[in-house]
């Protein structure tokens, strides 16, 4: 097979011949293309073999699980990526249909110590990508991911003979009962299941059913077209159409699903989108009940809570804020031994005992359910404002191209640092330090704080801001974070703001 070529024009015989790749695509912790017009089959074969050899050169055993979501084109991507597989001699253990977490699931249940998923995750349709890993429960981070990237688009792959191919029934019912086992609801509760016609459709009512949960299904067909809206909880769109089925069922909370459900958003009873890094702190004090004294990861984009909440401090919880990012926290969780990370995008890492350290979206769910059952005289509610009162952004992201995004962040960062350095305020209020360990997290005297950074998987920045003290200097913050940002031409508009 030739060298990867970055383009190929389509409709013509080398398009169905030679491999096209966007090196723009692979990504820091996972790899991600527009399909057909940033990769086309034979440029996932050279994936394939890429990937093949790579697990060859850092001695992995030469056997891989491969899972697909539920696109309508994600099957022949997958098949493309296996027959590169298997001309690099790796084994191929296809588990067929699958969730992103039932991926990382099968690496256990069937004891194979290397993962592809073939997901373009929460990205609307019209993208594809891979999500892969060698080191249960981890996925490749930058290191792994810039050596895979050398590999194939210098084509310093090698053909091995040996290959093979299984498809592996029953993974998807292994995955459920892990997930259940002999959990039982113990009081009533009724969940709005919303999936927004993604992969989760086929996982998600069954899971809650399984443990006694009335379900009030919304978007629960399988639909790759997405007639809806693109599945994705972070999106105020979804978060705002599980908030109406709450309050027209009269449901004790609403749980959402992205494409490839390793990511789960919350409404409570009052129709109220609870931000997943408010969720995380909701669980960080049921579980630090349970597990005193415990650890726990969160995301730069995360509240300040996890560190300055008094319950949490009682229960002896230390914080560790981290880059964003599921492959960063996956690693991070593992190498501190924390209990669980929570990422404001909706990844929740749910260490042992309590899960198996990767980010699993039915696993969360799951889990809210038992918390509940834990205070059967609560709502969802009750327990969010128990949470002292901040008031925070969505995740807003204003768009800046792949090829410079990286660049632009790093002289904003540099214009904050000086900033800050130069005795400068931020919505009045002195600065009291910036964290540069993933984009800037500026965080003002009163623990209020603003963050930009670069987005890992699409072509935007990332900004979100917090305070504890009002709205109005929530949109203060926001408003000058945004004059930094400002100075950069290549950055464009927001898809949401406040």
């Amino acid at each position: 097979m030739k060298k990867p070529i970055a383009a190929v024009a389509p409709n013509t015989w080398s398009f169905l011949r030679d491999p096209m790749i966007a090196p723009t695509g692979f990504r820091e912790y996972d790899a991600r293309w527009k399909y057909p017009e940033e990769i086309n089959l034979p440029g996932m074969t050279a994936l394939g073999l890429g990937l093949g050899t790579q697990m060859r050169r850092r001695g992995i055993e030469p056997v891989i699980s491969v899972g697909n979501d539920y696109r309508d084109y994600s099957l022949s991507i997958k098949l493309a990526l296996i027959q590169g597989l298997m001309r690099a001699g790796i084994a191929v253990k296809d588990i067929g249909p699958a969730l992103s977490p039932m991926a990382y699931f099968s690496q256990f249940h069937l004891d194979v110590p290397a993962v592809a998923m073939v997901t373009a995750s929460h990205n609307p349709n019209g993208w594809t990508g891979v999500k892969m890993g060698f080191d249960r429960p981890l996925t490749h981070g930058p290191d792994e991911m810039a050596e895979l990237r050398d590999i194939v688009l210098s084509g310093d792959w090698e053909e091995v003979p040996g290959g093979s191919y299984e498809f592996v029934e029953g993974v998807k019912e292994a995955y459920i009962e892990d997930l259940v086992g002999d959990f039982k609801m113990s009081r009533p509760l009724k969940v709005v299941c919303a999936t927004g016609n993604g992969t989760a459709a086929a996982f998600a009512p069954e899971i809650f059913e399984r443990i006694g949960v009335e379900v009030v299904p919304s978007h629960t067909e399988l639909d790759y077209t997405f007639p809806n809206y693109n599945p994705n909880p972070e999106a105020m769109e979804m978060l705002h159409d599980m908030a109406a089925s709450v309050k027209a069922s009269g449901a004790d909370l609403a749980l959402g699903f992205d494409g490839d459900g390793d990511r789960c958003g919350v409404v409570d009873d009052e129709g109220e989108e609870i931000f997943a890094d408010k969720v995380g702190v909701i669980m960080a004090r049921d579980l630090s009940k349970l597990y005193p004294n415990s650890t726990f990861v969160a995301d730069v984009k995360s509240t300040g809570l996890f560190a300055s909440d008094p319950e949490l401090k009682a229960n002896g919880v230390k914080a560790d804020y981290w880059k964003t990012g599921h492959s960063h926290m996956k690693r991070r969780v593992k190498e501190i031994g924390a209990l669980a990370g929570f990422e404001k995008s909706g990844h929740y890492f749910l260490a042992e005992p309590v899960g198996r350290g990767y980010d699993c979206g039915m696993r969360v769910a799951v889990e809210i359910c038992k918390l509940m059952d834990r205070n059967p005289d609560k709502s969802m509610s009750d327990l969010r404002k128990a949470l002292p009162k901040t008031y925070s952004t969505p995740t807003m992201s204003p768009y800046c191209a792949d090829t410079e995004k990286y660049a632009v962040l790093d002289r904003i960062v540099a214009r904050l640092v000086a900033h800050a350095e130069g005795g400068g305020t931020i919505a009045g209020r002195a600065i009291a330090n910036v964290v540069t360990v993933n984009g800037a997290r500026v965080i003002l005297e009163n623990g209020a704080w603003g963050l930009v950074r670069a987005s890992s998987n699409t072509p935007n920045l990332v900004v979100v801001c917090e305070s504890p003290d009002s709205e109005a200097e929530l949109k203060q913050i926001f408003t000058e974070i945004d004059g930094f940002i400002r100075t950069e031409p290549a950055v464009g508009d927001y898809d949401q703001t406040i």
